[in-house]
């Protein structure tokens, strides 16, 4: 025999609330209480999930030459000298 487990709209916002700090820590959401009963937010953590993977794959991430570097620094290096702000 399965148990369901109902949800109110408030459970679901309250975990829904939780879901940036959720995806920033890191931890697997799978295994969250809330999922392993709620088809409504598994399905949007899935598609959350989907979407973030296909958008590391838009554009490549390159870090700036080191020429963007060293303009920075002459830039605050020159500012800290004359006293002026650069913009």
């Amino acid at each position: 025999m399965t148990s369901k487990q109902t949800h109110t709209s408030r459970d679901c916002d309250e975990f829904q609330r939780q879901l940036p700090e959720l995806f920033d820590s890191e931890q697997e959401l799978v295994a969250h209480a809330h999922l392993q009963s709620c088809q409504n937010c598994s399905a949007l953590v899935r598609d959350l999930e989907y979407i973030a993977a296909q958008a590391k794959l838009l554009l490549p991430i390159h870090d700036p030459s080191p020429a963007v570097w060293d303009n920075i620094q002459h830039a605050l290096i020159r500012e800290t000298k004359d006293g002026t702000k650069t913009s």
